[in-house]
């Protein structure tokens, strides 16, 4: 079910920026060869702003002001509860401007409006959960009475290099941003080239908070120069980012001579296995949510449905019939379910996959531009079923509103199909066999498994892949752990007992015996 693009206006932000700069030591700054480039909101495909583009002159300034504050400034060594009043004025300022944080993720990513003010929250709560975990934060200490005690001393690093994705962008970034400054470093942040809006508010919010200058420092530009030259810094100990494999793969190889901290959360093709016991309507409910969701741009998705065959026709007919459905419209429409993809050159890429799906399954809904939206990055919401498990479209991550639908007999096949693809970030399990639900879970190759479920995860838990999903876990204390080093002290409660190699008094002693 599609919305005409005529029929309802395209909301446009009010006071939207027409240039954006970086954010580098409390000031907003052009890039020192004036470079910039073009950024373009996704229903129309029009230009709306222009970006500074940082050259590796403008990263140098950005890593020094951050070591600058760092080594010299108060942050990293406030005591824990102060760095975390900060962090809570942080979220409270995030919550009081969730409608327009959700405006502006909206209009730059072509997220739907109430998907983002979702998102929006969620990035406050990223904040409030940090400021809290900081304070009851406790670590080891040993004690051998009368002898010894030895303890462990968490310390910060230093610079961080956040590299955020284009999709969620603002609350990817508060993803990063909270654990890295509460734990007390200091961080340059990247932004994804298609979507730069929200990132320019944080300054704001961080200045507003209390947020001491130099601890947080925004840069735009390539990942190609801007971000291959943040990550290769001496200065910058620790890198995160959060994006497609083969860029992290570079990105690995590229931190790797400096043995820096790195987390990367790359690509995924989640399998959600739909078992014959499971209870049908839920598990529709879900599995459609999950892959058309945030425009079937997320990480996550459960883009390969696998279904057991005593249910499969019954199944495939009800999940096409929802995905034709489903409202397609635009971004600040608040009944639109899937928007505009971010930028024509993915749309390009999400086209060609739904031109390759014809020749490797069976189209059921969907197979190309949306109805009634001649101009914009618009895909229909589409499904393909008897997908073969060598089909490209099982295989490769589309990251679009594209589904593969397959069928299997037993769990043993099941679980092939499930792990038959280089990835291995999320899984989704429906069935009401729990002895089945615990072991299959344990048995798939993926950081994180839902069963009877859909992604809903505890800011506690670890969030991370395995396989091409990923290297490293975040969330909760996972965070804290990465983003510090912790340090054995060992304290001699008495007298050491060291052996006296080399004493001149024994060996004498020795000698005249």
């Amino acid at each position: 079910m599609t919305t005409s693009v005529e029929t309802i206006q395209h909301h446009i932000p009010d006071n939207l920026p027409t240039h954006l700069q970086h954010f580098i030591d409390g000031k907003f700054v052009d890039s020192v060869g004036g470079k910039t480039f073009d950024v373009q909101e996704p229903v129309s495909n029009e230009n709306y702003a222009t970006v500074a583009s940082a050259q590796p002159e403008d990263v140098d300034l950005a890593v020094a002001a951050a070591k600058r504050a760092f080594k010299d400034g108060p942050w990293s060594t406030m005591l824990p509860r102060e760095r975390s009043r900060v962090l809570h004025k942080i979220a409270d300022i995030v919550e009081s401007r969730d409608d327009e944080l959700a405006l502006l993720e909206s209009y730059d990513s072509g997220l739907p409006i109430t998907q983002a003010k979702g998102q929006a929250r969620r990035a406050a709560e990223n904040f409030r959960f940090f400021a809290d975990l900081i304070v009851g934060q406790e670590d080891n200490a040993f004690k051998v009475p009368g002898r010894q005690i030895n303890y462990v001393n968490r310390k910060p690093i230093g610079v961080a290099a956040l590299i955020t994705p284009w999709n969620v962008p603002f609350m990817q970034e508060s993803w990063k941003l909270a654990p890295a400054i509460a734990t007390g470093n200091t961080v340059v942040m990247k932004p994804a080239s298609y979507t730069p809006l929200s990132a320019v508010l944080w300054p704001e919010i961080f200045r507003e908070a209390g947020l001491p200058d130099g601890v947080f420092n925004l840069i735009f530009g390539s990942g190609g120069v801007a971000g291959d030259y943040l990550v290769k810094h001496p200065d910058v100990p620790i890198v995160s980012f959060t994006g497609d494999s083969s860029t992290g793969a570079t990105i690995s190889t590229a931190a790797a001579p400096q043995f820096k901290s790195l987390s990367l959360e790359l690509g995924g093709k989640s399998p959600a296995v739909v078992f014959a016991d499971a209870d049908i309507e839920a598990a529709l409910d879900a599995t459609v949510f999950g892959v058309f969701s945030l425009n079937g741009e997320r990480c996550t998705a459960g883009s390969r449905v696998l279904v057991q065959r005593d249910i499969y026709d019954d199944f495939v007919a009800r999940f096409a019939e929802r995905a034709k459905n489903i409202k397609v419209g635009l971004p600040s429409d608040p009944a639109t379910e899937v928007g505009s993809l971010v930028h024509p050159n993915h749309f390009d890429k999400v086209i060609s996959y739904i031109e390759i799906g014809k020749t490797e399954g069976r189209l059921l809904a969907g197979g190309g531009r949306a109805e009634g939206f001649p101009t914009g990055n618009y895909v229909a919401p589409t499904v393909f079923s008897d997908v073969a498990p060598d089909a490209r479209i099982f295989q490769e991550e589309i990251f679009g509103p594209v589904v593969a639908i397959t069928p299997f007999d037993t769990d043993e096949e099941a679980l092939e199909l499930a792990n038959n693809t280089k990835y291995g970030l999320a899984a989704y399990v429906w069935t009401t066999n729990l002895k089945r639900a615990h072991n299959f879970a344990h048995a798939i190759e993926a950081g994180m498994v839902w069963l009877n479920s859909n992604n809903v995860r505890d800011l506690r838990t670890p969030f991370g892949g395995v396989k091409a999903s990923g290297l490293g876990r975040e969330g909760g204390y996972r965070s804290v752990d990465f983003y510090t080093t912790q340090q054995s002290v060992q304290i001699t409660l008495n007298e050491a007992h060291s052996p006296k190699f080399g004493n001149v008094e024994d060996a004498a002693a020795t000698s005249d015996s």
